[in-house]
């Protein structure tokens, strides 16, 4: 008879924290880096695309954490300034009513977890954004 693995068949175990398709795989950020990251993410909450590409323009030669995050929070900047502008022209028709808020939402919910695991050393990837910025 043959012995049988337990784990035969199985996938390796995936950290699913840090696993992210297509994102950041440089060096670990340092402590300076992730707090640039995060401020990136917060000023998107406060200044619109402005505050965040002021920033990444100063920024992004330095550290590769921070241009990849700077063009990840601008990626979702432009999706949501889309999603801003067919909410506007739904509302002729009501549904752009209901829909304006859920955006807003959304928008700060994924602004405040990209900063939390932006602090973490965490490169973020919005569920939903157009890759513009490459």
């Amino acid at each position: 008879m043959t012995e049988s693995n337990p784990n035969m068949g199985s996938p390796s175990p995936v950290d699913y924290a840090t696993a992210q398709p297509g994102g950041y795989t440089g060096p670990a950020p340092t402590k300076e880096e992730t707090n640039m990251a995060m401020l990136i993410y917060i000023l998107g909450i406060f200044t619109g695309f402005i505050g965040p590409l002021i920033l990444w323009l100063v920024k992004k030669n330095e550290s590769a954490f921070i241009n990849d995050q700077g063009k990840e929070v601008l990626n979702f900047q432009i999706t949501a300034f889309l999603a801003y502008v067919v909410c506007i022209i739904l509302m002729f028709v009501i549904i752009g009513l209901f829909l304006f808020p859920v955006v807003v939402v959304c928008y700060l919910v994924f602004l405040i977890i990209g900063a939390t695991k932006a602090n973490k050393g965490i490169a973020y990837r919005f569920p939903f954004a157009l890759r513009l910025l490459k």
